[in-house]
């Protein structure tokens, strides 16, 4: 099973620099950061203004599609069905790409420490929160790309829970309607815990509308293997 493992990790480290639809959501938001971070200096803004901003929609945006993408794009080239015929598992595929996936973004999430100049119990906080937010996102992605037939319907699909998960906090900010709905998603109690990562104080909601949404991801994936399979 390791053995398997590895071997689909080294799979996707290469088949990441081929495919740049996948390396720039990787790196997108990263790079912006450290660009914004030190170009822009508006008194008005918040300290650490964009990297807790880019640092949410980075969860919302590059684990899920990154997941969706990779397992509906070798269904549909069918390079997935080799692997299995290969004597490798479903769920060691599955864990291979999610491994790989969370490791690439905690390197992600890292840079965003970086820029924001964490130490100590706060980086360790922060990272925290990146690690459980970049989690649930892999989960959904892993349902939406077993779910779907082909690149274009994981596409058809992905792109309007991504952009509802990784805009939703940002427009919160100015619509206290939408800051309302954003409480009861993940990404909106991530950008809260974010906010707040200097002085954390983590609530019951955080945890239970976390834990919520992670059990939804979870039933969805095992309803979307259920149905389609890897196959």
């Amino acid at each position: 099973m390791i053995r398997n493992i590895k071997a689909i990790l080294w799979k996707q480290i290469k088949d990441t620099f081929k495919n740049k639809t996948i390396l720039i959501q990787f790196i997108m938001f990263p790079v912006l950061t450290l660009l914004m971070e030190n170009a822009v200096n508006i008194e008005e803004l918040p300290e650490h203004f964009f990297v807790k901003l880019f640092a949410v929609m980075y969860v919302g945006m590059a684990p899920l599609t990154a997941m969706s993408a990779v397992i509906s794009e070798e269904k549909e080239k069918n390079t997935l069905r080799v692997l299995l015929m290969s004597n490798v598992k479903s769920m060691e595929y599955l864990l291979g790409v999610g491994i790989y996936i969370w490791a690439v973004c905690m390197i992600g999430a890292g840079v965003f420490s970086i820029c924001g100049k964490y130490k100590g119990s706060t980086l360790c906080a922060f990272m925290l929160i990146m690690a459980v937010g970049i989690l649930v996102s892999i989960l959904i992605g892993a349902a939406i790309g077993t779910w779907s037939k082909n690149q274009m319907m994981a596409t058809s699909v992905t792109v309007p829970v991504m952009m509802v998960v990784s805009f939703l906090p940002m427009l919160s900010m100015f619509n206290t309607s939408i800051e309302k709905l954003e409480k009861l998603t993940y990404s909106g109690q991530i950008h809260t815990l974010i906010g707040n990562v200097e002085n954390l104080e983590i609530s019951v909601e955080n945890v239970l509308v976390i834990c919520i949404n992670m059990a939804i991801a979870v039933l969805g994936f095992w309803f979307s293997y259920r149905r389609s399979g890897l196959e």
